[in-house]
This record gives C-alpha cells, sequence and structure tokens, in this order.
C-alpha cells in the first residue's frame, strides 16, 4: 500500500469515527475483503474506537490491527452489559484473527427453570430447552447470584434432585432433608407446603426472572405499608431489603433470548427522500447480524413497499431462511415460506426497538456525514427544526438575546447578542449603558434597551430579528411583549429560557400566555439556544467588569493632581492594582515614577487614610 493510500485509507476510517455515537455498543473491524478480523465492546462507541487511532498508541499489536483496518461497522444496544452479550456472540460466530480464540465455547450462565411437577430453579451454563425454561444470560455474576439469592429467600424452591409426584407426595414415599430443618425449603415432598403455593411462587420467581416486577413490587410494597401499620417494623424492614433487591438487581437483556431462535427483526425509519431499513438475525438466542440498507426514494413509495423490498434484498444477502420475520407494521404475506410478526410487548417487542434505534442512528450518522461536507445543512436544520417547534412563520435567521449585569444597582449596563444562521454574529452585538433605571430593577432595564434596539432599528430602516429570545421566564419574556407590540407595534415571535431551582436552563418558553415546548435537553438545538444565553451572559459581564474597572481606576489614580495617564498606567503595569500601590513603600515607588510623583502618591493615600 502506497503512502498516498494508507492516509486515504486512515482519513476514511477516521470520517466514520468522527460520525459514531457515544452510546453503548458493539464494533466490527473489517480487513480490505471486507473479512471480520476484530470484534469489541464499548461503553461509548466513539471515545473506544477513536482510540485506536491516536498517534499516541505504542502497542505493536494495536498497531498491526489498526494497519489491516478498511472498514468499520457498529451495533448500538442499551447498556454496557448488552454490549458484552452482543459481542461475545459475534466472536463466536465469526471467530475473527486478532479476537481471544474461544474454543472452548464457553457461553455466559443462565438461569434454569425446570419443567417438573415441582420445578427446581438453579444456574447453569448448558441450554437444553427439553429441561426447562432459561433466563438471562448474565454477563455480570453478581446480579445472577443476588437474583438467586433472592428467590430462595423469598420462595424457598427445593433444591434436591429427586423427582418428587403428587403420586409420591399422596403415599408417603418421600423424606425431608436437612433443608427443611434448616428452614430452607417449607417441605413440599411432605405436604406441608401444597402444590398450588408452590406453583403460585415459581410463577412469581418467572416473574421476577422476566424483569416483570411491578406487581410484585406493588404487592411488596402495600404489605410494607400494612405491616408499618401495625408496629411490624422488623418484618417490614425484611421486605423493604427484598423489595431494594428486586428493583436493583432484576436485569433484562435485549441482545440474547433463549426463548427466540432463527428470527429476522426488520425495521424502516424513512423521511421525505431516504428510506432506512435496518435488519438484525437472531439465530439460537443471540444476535450475530446487523446491517442498515438505504434506498433513495424517486416517487411516493409507502414505507409498506419499501420494507417489503428491504427483506427480500437482506434475506437474499445474508442467505437468511428464518420463517419468521418481526416487523413494526402490518405487512402482505410475500411469501408461504415466512409469517410476519408485529410484536405489541415483550423480548419480540425489545428486538424490534432495538432495530428501530440502529435505523434511526444509522439516520443521524448519515446525516452528520452530509454536514461535514456542507456545514450550511447543520444550520438550516436546526433552523427547521426550530421553526416547526415554535410554529414561526419563517425559518429564524436571525435570533437576538438580551441579559442585564449590575451590582446593587451600580454601574448598570446591559447587552444585546445576534446569531445569524445559528452562529454567532459579533460584529452586530450592543452593548448597552442604563440611562433611565435608578436602582437594581431587571424589568425596567430590559425595557430601556429593548425599547432602544428596535426603535433605533425602526428609525434608520434595518432589518428586525425573526426571534427574541429572553434570559428568563415569563417576567422577561412579558416585559420585552409590552415594548415589541403594545409600544412599537411590531410583530416579533419572543420566546424565553426558563432555570431550575438549581439556576440551571431546563425549558424552552413561547407564546402568551407562555408554555413549555417539547425539546430534550441533551439535543442539538438546545445546547444551540443554551450557547445563545451563555454568550449574552459572557458579553454583559465583561462589559459590567470593564466599566467598574474603569471606574474604579478614575476614583483612585485619575483623581490625583499631577499623576497623568502615562504615570498611572507604569504604576499598575509594575504594581497590578490600586491597593497594592497604595501598600508600596516610598523607596519602591522612587525608583518607578521619580522623588516627586512618589511623594505625591503617598500624600494623597496618607491623606485618605487620616480624613
Amino acid at each position: 500500500m502506497t503512502k498516498e493510500e494508507n492516509e486515504k485509507r486512515l482519513s476514511y476510517l477516521k470520517s466514520i469515527v468522527a460520525r459514531l455515537p457515544e452510546k453503548p455498543g458493539s464494533y466490527q473491524f473489517y480487513d480490505d475483503e471486507h473479512t471480520i478480523i476484530y470484534v469489541g465492546k464499548a461503553k461509548s462507541l466513539k471515545a473506544r474506537v477513536s482510540s485506536y487511532f491516536h498517534t499516541e498508541v505504542d502497542r505493536f499489536k494495536t498497531k498491526v490491527l489498526v494497519s489491516k483496518i478498511h472498514d468499520i461497522s457498529y451495533t448500538v444496544v442499551n447498556t454496557e452489559e448488552d454490549a458484552l452479550l452482543l459481542e461475545n456472540s459475534l466472536i463466536k460466530k465469526y471467530n475473527p484473527r486478532y479476537n481471544v480464540l474461544l474454543k472452548d465455547g464457553k457461553t455466559y450462565p443462565c438461569i434454569c427453570i425446570t419443567n417438573e411437577p415441582f420445578p427446581r430453579i438453579f444456574k447453569t451454563r448448558t441450554i437444553n430447552k427439553k429441561w426447562g425454561t432459561y433466563y438471562g444470560p448474565y454477563s455480570h455474576l453478581g446480579s445472577m447470584y443476588a437474583i438467586l439469592e433472592l428467590i430462595n429467600k423469598l420462595y424457598k424452591p427445593r433444591i434436591c434432585r429427586q423427582p418428587i409426584t403428587k403420586e409420591g407426595i399422596a403415599t408417603n414415599k418421600y423424606q425431608v432433608c436437612l433443608e427443611y430443618h434448616i428452614k430452607n425449603c417449607d417441605g413440599p415432598c411432605i405436604a406441608k407446603q401444597s402444590y398450588d403455593e408452590y406453583q403460585n411462587n415459581i410463577r412469581q420467581a418467572r416473574e421476577i426472572l422476566k424483569g416483570n416486577t411491578r406487581l410484585i413490587l406493588r404487592e411488596m410494597r402495600d404489605e410494607m405499608e400494612r405491616l408499618a401499620e401495625n408496629l411490624e417494623f422488623e418484618k417490614a424492614e425484611e421486605i423493604k431489603q427484598k423489595y431494594l433487591l428486586i428493583d436493583s438487581f432484576v436485569s433484562k437483556s435485549e441482545v440474547v433470548s433463549h426463548t427466540i431462535n432463527n428470527v429476522d427483526v426488520v425495521s424502516i425509519t424513512s423521511d421525505e427522500k431516504t428510506a432506512y431499513i435496518n435488519y438484525i438475525h437472531v439465530s439460537n438466542g443471540s444476535i450475530n447480524q446487523s446491517f442498515t440498507i438505504e434506498y433513495k426514494k424517486r416517487m411516493d413509495e409507502s414505507d409498506e413497499e419499501l420494507l417489503q423490498l428491504g427483506i427480500i434484498e437482506l434475506r437474499e444477502r445474508f442467505k437468511s431462511d428464518a420463517k419468521e420475520v418481526i416487523v413494526p407494521i402490518e405487512l402482505p404475506q410475500i411469501s408461504k415460506n415466512i409469517t410476519f410478526t408485529v410484536p405489541q410487548r415483550g423480548d419480540k417487542k425489545s428486538l424490534l426497538d432495538l432495530s428501530v434505534m440502529n435505523g434511526k442512528q444509522y439516520k443521524f450518522d448519515r446525516l452528520k456525514q452530509a454536514e461535514k461536507l456542507n456545514p450550511e445543512q447543520k444550520q438550516v436544520r436546526l433552523m427547521k427544526e426550530l421553526q416547526e417547534k415554535l410554529g414561526l412563520p419563517k425559518m429564524p435567521y436571525q435570533i437576538e438575546c438580551f441579559d442585564n449585569s449590575n451590582i446593587s444597582g451600580t454601574d448598570a449596563v446591559a447587552a444585546c447578542v445576534v446569531f445569524k444562521s445559528m452562529k454567532p454574529s459579533k460584529r452586530d452585538y450592543k452593548k448597552y449603558n442604563i440611562k433611565t433605571v435608578v436602582g437594581p430593577d431587571d424589568y425596567a432595564s430590559m425595557k430601556e434597551v429593548v425599547y432602544r434596539r428596535y426603535s433605533r432599528l425602526l428609525e434608520e430602516e434595518e432589518p428586525l430579528p425573526d426571534l427574541i429570545v429572553a434570559d428568563g421566564g415569563k417576567g422577561q419574556m412579558e416585559v420585552i411583549r409590552e415594548v415589541i407590540q403594545d409600544e412599537l407595534h411590531l410583530d416579533i415571535p419572543i420566546a424565553g429560557l426558563a432555570k431550575d431551582n438549581r439556576h440551571r436552563t431546563n425549558e424552552l418558553l413561547y407564546g402568551f400566555p407562555p408554555r413549555v415546548i417539547g425539546l430534550k435537553t441533551d439535543s442539538e438545538l438546545f445546547h444551540i439556544l443554551t450557547q445563545l444565553q451563555d454568550e449574552v451572559h459572557r458579553f454583559a459581564i465583561t462589559f459590567h467588569r470593564d466599566k467598574r474597572s474603569k471606574h474604579a481606576l478614575h476614583s483612585e489614580l485619575d483623581e490625583i493632581k499631577g499623576i497623568g495617564p502615562k504615570t498611572r498606567d507604569l504604576l499598575l503595569q509594575q504594581l497590578k492594582s490600586v491597593k497594592q500601590i497604595e501598600l508600596t513603600d516610598y523607596q519602591t515607588l522612587r525608583k518607578i515614577i521619580g522623588d516627586a510623583k512618589a511623594t505625591i502618591i503617598q500624600a494623597h493615600f496618607k491623606s485618605n487614610r487620616t480624613s
């Protein structure tokens, strides 16, 4: 490979890394023949994969691996544990060259409930569906043992291996073991515990293992309250500990389920121009394939038509013979050998949700790639999103925001920052000295500044903003509305950024009366709006600090007769502050500015101290 080819390869790979999400998942590296050579897991895909391409990587094996990579793919999951399980599944299927060899076929342990009349519950690594129902697997052994311990404490299932039957119990065939005497078993083998009670316990244990704990937790909470009302606090505390165990340790994995085998999962994410179809294949209870294709729409194709086309293409590409295909919408039968399922809940619904999430992530990655090639596309997208969220008549190309700054009403100033096309337009920023307001009155200051700003724009026939954002909640919005609508008779939309009790911005407000606009605080649009807010804070505080500093300097040095600007600047350059100048001895001052001026400075500060 030539140097130019290698640079092109690395540039391509780094462009993929730049688009990776900061979410848990599994990533796959491919060689020049598009064969998987490494499978990894990550809590944050972007952080982990980017670490391979840092210049300071010094491990020889890592450098060799990176030199072989020609493409990267990934699958997003919900938790780090699911990423671990998915990695394990993919390594077993593809046996990548640079991964640890899993020669023993070791898998993660599961919990089994047997198919016996009086079922047993135990951990195992061997899966045989003839024996019973399997739950898991568990990548975190502590969680598995905690659940087993919890079930044993709550329901005391038998641990003996003798085959117990109703007939045997009726003929007194069995004898209790030590577990009964130490109260780890309620003795179903000698009818000390009824068959119905034992089955009910097993039913509840199954619900815990499935993760369906709401009903059980509600029952336990009711029991705790009943015991507390009867002043049976010790028993209530015992149930509380069990309650906390259930709440903390029960987990559900979407990437592995021993109740599902040889199934395809296909979902679609589409917009006006493009459709993204994600494909997941589940074999032997584990995901071993995830892929997304992209269709460019040429006419008004429906999601149903595109999904059918995608299913045929993907099944052919991956040679799938699965007889069941999980899909998000009802589809007409396309083959006698295929059954479509639209799940509403359970493991299949979790797999469908996972497929939808990966399709949406792929769409987002493609969008980010396009926006890197054309930055204006991102700005237009954000402006359109804000227009739709607020119901504005046009895209908010120019947005303005105001803020006040003062200390107990002194040196009161205000600032206006302007964003154009979702970026700061610093040449349009404005500073204002508050003229008509006495004391710390933020509303009156805001009213003055807004009136000055837009009355002047009207006089000079300058363009008005498409949106004004108030740095505050309903009060600031109302003050701006009074000026804009009641006094100046303008029709400019007004929004507000409200803070929570920790002084953190958490809501976007719009309309009169103001209503909360549904906007996620971790979205790109919300980040832009908080950037606008932070920028106006910074600009106003900097202006206020500069004004206060000039005022402080003027009151001390500029009032001293015989001390000019050059002497003042020289003193401040050498001694840093007025306070330090006051504390400096005569000899030091004389060396800096001479005898005469040093005498004047000391005389000034001495007279201030005695007066």
